[in-house]
């Protein structure tokens, strides 16, 4: 008689006898929600540090891009600055440079590729070229008027014989690409930045 009474008891507070209050489940749906809230703010403040240690230190971000005057560059000169380690020619092109590269079929090359996809559009005077041969990554002469600039008037690689236009696309040689033309915006017309 005694069980029967206990169980009444317990029915008639819901179900649960703990201290004689009945469970309120969205207070245990509450607790739930802050603990798990609470648990991903920990995690955030443990893993944050670490993704932050990732990054790139400030002087390697200074070296992800460089800008470069123009203005000291004459016409028919070019300038070498490096840029991740890697040698850029800056070329100030003469208009008969810009003709030459423009009269050449790009059907008629091993590296098809027209002249105004390789320089911006109102500055096609200004060529800027990953200076390194696709062949076995030497660096080809060309950018001092007294250097020896091969058939087509561009860039001679000495090594094995590479030769490139006035717009760095291969012409003649073991080289199987043209030069390549690095990530570049001009700032103002006398300034770009490279990277």
């Amino acid at each position: 008689m005694a069980d029967s009474t206990a169980a009444s008891t317990a029915d008639s507070h819901g179900g649960h006898s703990h201290g004689g209050h009945p469970a309120d489940p969205s207070k245990r749906d509450m607790l739930e929600l802050l603990a798990g809230a609470g648990a991903a703010i920990f995690g955030a403040a443990i893993v944050w540090p670490l993704v932050s240690s990732m990054n790139p230190a400030k002087d390697v971000l200074a070296l992800s891009s460089v800008e470069v005057d123009l203005t000291p560059i004459q016409l028919g000169q070019g300038i070498v600055v490096s840029w991740q380690g890697k040698p850029i020619f800056v070329r100030h092109r003469t208009p008969e440079e810009i003709k030459s590269a423009e009269d050449v079929k790009p059907s008629d090359m091993p590296d098809p590729q027209a002249d105004k996809v390789r320089v911006k559009t109102g500055h096609d005077q200004w060529l800027v070229l990953v200076g390194i041969c696709t062949h076995l990554g030497c660096i080809p002469l060309g950018n001092k008027p007294a250097d020896v600039r091969g058939e087509f008037g561009g860039y001679f690689c000495p090594c094995h014989g590479s030769q490139y236009d006035t717009s760095g696309r291969i012409r003649k040689g073991p080289a199987p690409a043209n030069l390549a033309v690095p990530p570049y915006a001009f700032e103002s017309d006398s300034k770009i930045k490279i990277g």
